[in-house]
């Protein structure tokens, strides 16, 4: 049985990690409340994008944009979004768990895929497992802005007309609730689904379709990319204040029951201290 001096240490220890858990979870609940804010404030934009795009690419008819373009897939490519840090609970097991059965599934080696990975959680995975990671970014702020995904998308649409990849898709947790978020897939390239929820408008503009889809589409790409970050850093932060909300709440069961340890060996010490006295004094009469 431990002794009173090391149950005593264990309880201190326990004590010291439940406050830094409950400092972790209350960091994570103000950047979990920002970064549902930053996603929901983005959704106006990316619908109207996705309308506009949509309008003018189904209303004029036969455009022809590369990044449109069906050919025959001999290269898939995926871009992963997980994050750099650990102590998220599943959120970043259940992405990377999500690509590596679909990559499993749909290829056979190596050379018939590529990652694209975003944290250093999914590159350290994948790189590990000697698969082809052709592109990595790690270290994206907690608040992305929308400059910090131009790179990648002129990266990845450059990737595409270069035929580096026949097809692209994206995978990120969803954000649904604080305790509650999705692994989702979505295909980025090519462009194939351009439908919207809202009517189609139909524009009068100049110059022609082909040039304004030239700036509208990669833009449209970006919005897409930029959602997916912002929606995977609201799951993100959800998911860290939820696994260290709970860490706190063992933290807190363990120092109860060391504690009743404590109370029970204290009060045997005690006992035996007091059994020990009263037989002395038995002896000496």
């Amino acid at each position: 049985m431990a002794s009173l001096r090391d149950i005593k240490n264990s309880i201190n220890s326990t004590k010291k990690m439940s406050q830094i858990t409950k400092a972790m979870e209350m960091t994570s609940a103000a950047k979990w409340n920002r970064g549902v804010l930053n996603a929901k404030a983005f959704v106006p934009y990316m619908e109207k994008i996705q309308e506009v795009t949509a309008s003018i690419a189904i209303g004029s008819g036969g455009v022809n944009h590369p990044m449109l373009q069906h050919r025959t897939v001999k290269k898939t490519g995926y871009i992963v979004m997980t994050s750099d840090r650990g102590l998220a609970g599943a959120f970043n097991s259940n992405v990377i768990r999500r690509v590596h059965q679909t990559i499993q599934s749909r290829h056979k080696s190596n050379d018939e895929f590529a990652i694209i990975a975003i944290g250093r959680v999914a590159r350290d995975f994948f790189v590990k497992r000697g698969m082809n990671v052709i592109l990595e970014i790690v270290g994206v702020s907690d608040q992305p802005n929308f400059e910090s995904i131009k790179d990648i998308t002129s990266a990845t649409v450059g990737m595409f007309t270069d035929e580096t990849f026949d097809e692209l898709y994206i995978y990120y947790n969803h954000y649904h609730s604080a305790i509650s978020q999705e692994v989702t897939e979505k295909k980025l390239l090519p462009l194939s689904d351009l439908s919207t929820s809202h009517k189609l408008i139909s524009y009068e503009f100049e110059p022609s379709a082909e040039e304004i889809l030239e700036v509208l589409l990669p833009q449209y790409a970006e919005s897409l990319i930029y959602g997916a970050l912002l929606d995977s850093k609201a799951s993100e932060h959800a998911a860290r204040m939820t696994a260290m909300r709970n860490a706190t709440d063992n933290a807190k069961e363990m120092i109860k029951s060391y504690s009743l340890i404590y109370n029970r060996a204290r009060q045997a010490a005690i006992t035996q201290e007091i059994a020990e006295i009263v037989g002395g004094a038995a002896a000496l009469e």
